[in-house]
């Protein structure tokens, strides 16, 4: 998800947001789609807390958490659920109710949830879910004065480094995961199809069509290329990704940034960079790389891969590369997934910012104290952990001469691994890792030869005086942008003319202007050149 997975590309309408920090002294607003994260754990030391709740914490009456996740439920969530609940009732006097957005138009969703005011305890956060930009719009209760009383050993637990990271105007508001991790994207890709045609090894955007097309050709039945009605984040940001030095993640408002010059900002709306990149599209579209209707398939990108319905995806992290893997193997043993990382072409990696994964407490919470006590029992209890990472030993999983083995199939067990998407809440001491981890470890061995800082994912936007503007783009880039990044316009030119247009009758010029300050701004604060 996600992903793979976005940053500041989807946009909040900003008097919604506005609206409901005014009616509910603040609201949440976050998105995030990324299944996956992995890499290798902080020198931070572990504790298994099951110890009474913390000194000042009020248990006296008992409660239910509405806690939130990005993304589909797994089909025994009300089994982990409740055995989830039996533990917190006796430790915190309260329950939790596990509520999830699924991928289909999460990012509408979840803006809407978070508008509305509605009672929300824990929320999930990223730097693709805009935590910066919702933190410094107030979406967020601030959890420096709540840790020392509701969550002291989390607040120990997690290294001081982290915690100053994922600040936003010098407050805490989201608990960062402490697991190190590289999520960049790479190219994933059936291998055993492309040993048995003789294809290329993907690498860049031309490889990956010869792959593309040696699969159309051979394989007429099966469609080359997984792709889903978000053509933005699963395919115009990651083309762009793989075919430049994009200075960290998705940029809005059609801004272009390279990281080796970041001062340099241009639009890339509108330019010949992406007028090539558009015209790639549109002749896969036209070879038929993906469904003609892709703007309604609602689908994962990893479900057709793991099937045998699809052959591959332009970007995934490593991690999910494994998770599809790992699935695709427990029912098709014989099959084989390939995985090329950007970084090959690009020249670098950047290793995962303590943003990346985290959860925040709205401030339309009603129980944020407990709701704190509850998080540290997730990271921090073992019992707690595991159990809603991994589901139910012996009926879930097992662990076979210390590798995590699931149980079945992916289609006939309710809870795989990492089954509710709780990347953030990831405790190094705790994690159990199938055999086929082993070759994401040797991905993340061979990154850390060629890491840079990401010099990108501590830039806090502050849209206060373009939220008009930028709500408008919003729907000018769905409406006639997206149709470009799916191949469907026949004239790339015609079509990029009218979307500029468009754009920037919504503000364009004034909103890349406002942004670019800042950027610039935030460059010179951190000594960045």
């Amino acid at each position: 998800m996600r992903k793979k997975a976005k940053l500041l590309g989807t946009v909040l309408t900003g008097v919604l947001l506005t609206s409901a920090l005014a009616g509910c002294s603040g609201s949440n607003n976050n998105n995030a789609a990324d299944n996956g994260n992995t890499g290798k754990a902080t020198n931070a030391p572990a504790t298994d807390a099951t110890a009474a709740p913390a000194t000042g914490l009020d248990t006296s009456k008992k409660v239910e958490l509405q806690f939130y996740m990005l993304g589909d439920a797994p089909k025994d969530i009300s089994v982990i659920q409740d055995e989830i609940n039996k533990l917190a009732e006796k430790d915190l006097n309260a329950t939790v109710k596990f509520n999830y957005t699924s991928w289909t138009d999460w990012d509408q969703k979840y803006k809407l949830l978070l508008s509305s005011g509605q009672p929300i305890d824990l929320i999930f956060t990223a730097d693709w879910t805009q935590y910066q930009a919702y933190a410094k719009s107030g979406a967020f209760l601030p959890l420096d004065d709540l840790l020392p009383t509701s969550a002291p050993e989390l607040q120990k637990f997690v290294p001081a480094d982290m915690w100053d990271a994922v600040k936003i105007n010098e407050k805490i508001y989201t608990v960062p995961a402490t697991f190190k991790e590289y999520v960049n994207n790479g190219i994933v890709y059936r291998e055993d199809l492309r040993e048995k045609y003789n294809l290329p090894v993907p690498k860049d955007i031309a490889t990956f069509e010869q792959y593309l097309d040696g699969i159309k050709a051979n394989e007429p039945d099966m469609q080359p290329l997984s792709l889903n009605s978000d053509v933005k984040t699963n395919f115009m940001d990651v083309f762009r990704e793989l075919n430049d030095d994009t200075v960290g993640g998705p940029l809005p408002y059609g801004v272009g940034i390279k990281y080796g010059k970041p001062g340099e900002v241009y639009s890339y709306w509108g330019s010949d960079e992406q007028k090539k990149d558009l015209e790639t599209i549109k002749r896969w579209a036209d070879k038929g790389f993906f469904p003609k209707n892709v703007l309604n398939v609602k689908d994962t990108l990893q479900e057709p891969v793991v099937s045998g319905k699809a052959a591959a995806i332009l970007g995934d992290n490593p991690n999910r590369y494994n998770d599809t893997q790992l699935k695709m193997q427990s029912s098709h043993p014989d099959w084989k997934l390939g995985y090329t990382p950007f970084a090959d072409t690009r020249g670098f990696a950047t290793p995962v910012h303590p943003i990346h994964n985290g959860f925040a407490i709205p401030r339309s919470s009603k129980n944020p104290e407990r709701a704190l006590a509850f998080y540290e029992k997730l990271v921090l209890d073992k019992t707690y952990n595991q159990l809603t990472q991994y589901g139910i030993e012996g009926k879930n999983y097992e662990v076979v001469d210390g590798y995590y083995k699931m149980i079945g199939d992916s289609t006939s067990n309710g809870f795989g691994r990492e089954g509710m998407n709780g990347w953030a809440w990831r405790n190094p001491e705790y994690m159990l890792f199938d055999k086929n981890f082993d070759g994401v470890k040797a991905i993340f061995d061979k990154l850390d030869t060629i890491a840079k800082p990401d010099i990108f994912t501590g830039f806090a936007e502050d849209y206060a005086s373009y939220q008009s503007e930028r709500a408008a783009l919003e729907q000018v880039e769905k409406q006639y942008f997206y149709p470009l990044y799916a191949g469907l316009i026949k004239n790339v030119d015609e079509g990029i003319t009218t979307a500029m247009a468009k754009a920037k009758q919504a503000g364009l010029e004034k909103v890349q202007a406002a942004y670019t300050e800042q950027w610039k701004a935030y460059l010179a604060d951190k000594g960045i050149q």
